[in-house]
């Protein structure tokens, strides 16, 4: 235990100018917000909309991984931290689940075949996990690290996006409705602000390197299928596009809209950012920036209609 208390300790060392995370209890109105947000590109709009589709039922487990874990964390700041962090993500999933439920669904688009079954497994998990505490301790922690390794890589990737769409402005130079761009610029920031949190949880209960490594293994299969998977869904019962398109067409689209700055590259971030976080003496304070998030947040409508005082 004093092992696991002098690593969270390190790592808290390498980000103590972070600021306390803080809840926005924002929403979004999506009434006035085209199918196609980004006039002219159809494809481009879907693969973002790919993220809408996983953020839900993986932001509820990433709470639930991080409340399984909250009993054996000492470190009171850390503790703060990992309450900041779920507060946060409960208001992502449920802003994004409005992105399913009020704008997809008014166009006819069901989500429900690609999400049921991540829902079901958020469902079934809680009494899993009792059952593996009280019948095998160990096997139990070591399964809550695993999970907590896999939440980490899947907050590198959310953090590094969330620089990107911060950075962007080729979106607003085409045009892109301003509703879905705060939404995107919201929650980039604010996974940019909490990006330290669940690594440093996953250390504090003595994850380690290796385990580190499969676990992001494992959520690059995830996220791949997820995001590839779920654009192309998204495209074939999109009904403006006819139905059936092609795959060398969705392809060739997709090229068309990274190169237009629209949307990242997914193979790229996936490999390049692999090289990032998979360095042995990696640390998510070392990547982002957190005044810009923060700067962000300061003016965005979504947080200042929430009733956020930046100051």
């Amino acid at each position: 235990m004093a092992a696991q208390q002098a690593g969270a300790a390190r790592a808290f060392d390498i980000d103590e100018r972070h600021p306390p995370i803080r809840t926005r209890r924002v929403s979004f109105d999506w009434e006035k917000t085209p199918l196609h947000w980004i006039p002219g590109d159809p494809v481009g709009t879907h693969v973002v909309n790919s993220f809408h589709t996983v953020l839900p039922a993986g932001e509820r487990w990433f709470v639930q991984c991080v409340k399984d874990a909250l009993p054996q964390v000492l470190d009171a700041r850390l503790r703060a931290e990992i309450q900041g962090f779920i507060g946060q993500e409960m208001v992502h999933a449920r802003s994004h689940q409005g992105v399913l439920d009020e704008l997809l669904d008014r166009h006819g688009i069901d989500v429900r075949p690609i999400t049921r079954a991540a829902d079901r497994g958020n469902e079934e998990r809680p009494a899993a996990m009792l059952e593996l505490a009280c019948r095998a301790p160990r096997k139990y922690r070591r399964r809550l690290r695993f999970e907590l390794g896999a939440v980490a890589a899947i907050e590198h990737y959310t953090a590094v996006l969330g620089q990107w769409i911060l950075d962007n402005d080729r979106l607003d130079a085409a045009g892109a409705d301003p509703t879905m761009l705060d939404l995107l610029r919201w929650h980039g920031a604010e996974e940019v602000e909490h990006r330290s949190v669940v690594f440093d949880v996953y250390r504090h209960l003595g994850g380690g390197y290796l385990m580190r490594v499969a676990a992001w293994a494992v959520s690059l299969a995830f996220l791949y299928y997820a995001l590839v998977g779920g654009s192309v869904y998204l495209v074939r019962r999109d009904p403006t596009l006819g139905g059936r398109m092609a795959p060398w067409r969705i392809y060739r689209a997709y090229r068309r809209s990274v190169r237009a700055g629209h949307i990242p590259g997914i193979f790229r971030l996936l490999v390049v950012e692999a090289l990032v976080y998979l360095r042995p003496w990696h640390h998510p304070s070392r990547v982002c920036s957190t005044p810009q998030a923060l700067a962000y947040l300061t003016r965005s409508p979504a947080a200042l209609a929430a009733g956020y005082d930046p100051y």
